[in-house]
């Protein structure tokens, strides 16, 4: 429970002791998605993990807007608490939690107005609607809670603490491993029971994070806090806002995909959704690689130490692509049977729909490392201030993944939607790419050590 000033020291070490204990907690967190889709696959039916399925775009629009949101605003309590800056700190941190607050409210009126015309929109198979629908509903109910989760944990890693959300993700592990296997193998509750888990997993996380917050006193925000600052408030906007169109902006390419796939029948609805569920743990060092690159350069950008920011990224780079060749190689293996566990056996078609996850699984892998990269770049671009572009290359993976799903199907069948995940991570990343090294060396000319 304490800071860490990553302004000094090996990249490195710093980058490894900052993501690793991420990387456990993004293990658990995916974890519990998959004993959700896992438990309704196995102990309800594959209908239920399409339903989980039908709606996972739209759910990751609305998640996506939250998370946009408090990832911008990390990056100014980072710049401020690398330059030193602790009453600017805590004023950020205590307007970061009244923003996300109301954001959260907002969305949880219009997500729930939305529900059942945007899978309609979807053409959501008749036989999965209600299941799918009722699920989003209970999940967006909860979305203050959500919020607060995730802005809690954004201001934690700001600061270079990133062991005590992983605390936090680990009790909530457990509590929604525990409550699925009551709720949907003991109360037979489907796709309700699991949905009721995460909410309750979620709260149990937000409370610790909580805690966690007011025993540290740098972040030890009060009242006055709270309060509306037009500059502090204007910047965080200005941050959070490019990073949740950027996600918004995502998700609705891959509402156009979920489009496309839905008329298919629901095997292989189920199929796609299994290895989707397998996604969240393929990239989890990419995600952990990217929030410590995040904070890293945030505080070195704030204290102007740029030498420091490319020998960070250098380390990001090469620890990314090492550890994507070793899950890729792992996957390709064993991946069958991870797979297998969604899918009860005694179903009829359990070989067709693990055959069709099988096949969007080996292509994402023979990708991975791209997906890796696109992390790195997209992250340490967000440290340094410069929200817009990741937000344009969220317009690339739209374009990308919607004018390869388009189209592509129509001349090589199904595994045209699965190369269209590929597209659009190339997309993305050759633009994070370019625009890092321009900026880069408009920063500093001096020679990298």
């Amino acid at each position: 429970m304490k800071t860490r000033d990553m302004t000094s020291g090996s990249p490195l070490r710093l980058i490894l002791l900052f993501s690793l204990p991420m990387m456990a907690g993004n293990i658990c967190q995916q974890l519990y998605h998959m004993v959700d889709a896992a438990f309704l696959g196995r102990g309800d039916s594959p209908l239920a993990l399409a339903a989980l399925g039908a709606g996972d775009w739209f759910n990751w629009v609305i998640l996506g807007i939250i998370w946009g949101y408090t990832q911008g605003f990390s990056v100014l309590i980072s710049q401020f608490f690398g330059a030193g800056d602790m009453q600017n700190v805590r004023r950020t941190v205590g307007l970061s939690i009244s923003l996300t607050l109301v954001i959260s409210l907002l969305l949880t009126f219009v997500s729930q107005l939305l529900v059942n015309p945007v899978l309609t929109i979807l053409e959501t198979p008749e036989n999965i609607f209600d299941q799918a629908a009722l699920y989003l509903r209970i999940l967006f109910g909860a979305l203050p809670i959500l919020g607060a989760y995730n802005v809690q944990a954004a201001i934690l890693r700001a600061v270079g603490d990133s062991k005590s959300p992983l605390y936090a993700m680990l009790i909530a592990s457990g509590t929604n491993i525990a409550l699925d296997a009551l709720f949907v193998m003991g109360f037979h509750w489907g796709v309700a029971g699991a949905a009721a888990a995460t909410v309750i997993a979620q709260t149990v996380s937000a409370i610790y994070c909580f805690i966690v917050i007011r025993r540290i006193p740098v972040l030890r925000f009060h009242k006055d806090d709270l309060k509306w600052r037009r500059e502090i408030g204007g910047k965080l906007l200005k941050l959070g806002t490019p990073l949740a169109a950027q996600n918004a902006v995502i998700g609705v390419g891959g509402m156009v995909l979920q489009r496309i796939i839905n008329p298919y029948q629901s095997d292989f609805i189920a199929g796609y959704t299994a290895t989707n569920k397998l996604y969240g743990l393929m990239e989890m060092a990419a995600v952990s690689f990217g929030g410590a690159l995040g904070a890293y350069t945030g505080q070195n950008f704030g204290a102007r130490k740029m030498d420091r920011v490319k020998k960070g990224v250098r380390v990001g780079i090469a620890l990314s692509l090492g550890t994507s060749l070793l899950i890729a190689g792992a996957l390709l293996i064993f991946g069958r049977s991870i797979l297998s566990l969604f899918v009860d056996p005694a179903y009829a078609q359990s070989d067709y729909v693990l055959d069709v996850a099988q096949r969007y699984l080996n292509i994402m892998l023979y990708a991975l490392p791209v997906l890796y990269l696109l992390y790195v770049y997209r992250s340490s671009l967000q440290g340094m201030g410069d929200t817009l572009t990741p937000m344009v290359s969220g317009m690339v993976e739209l374009a990308m993944r919607v004018g390869v799903a388009l189209f592509l199907p129509a001349i090589i069948g199904p595994d045209g939607i699965f190369i269209a995940e590929i597209a659009a991570w190339i997309g993305a990343a050759v633009l994070l790419v370019i625009t890092y090294y321009l900026r880069m060396s408009k920063f500093s000319t001096r020679k990298v050590l």
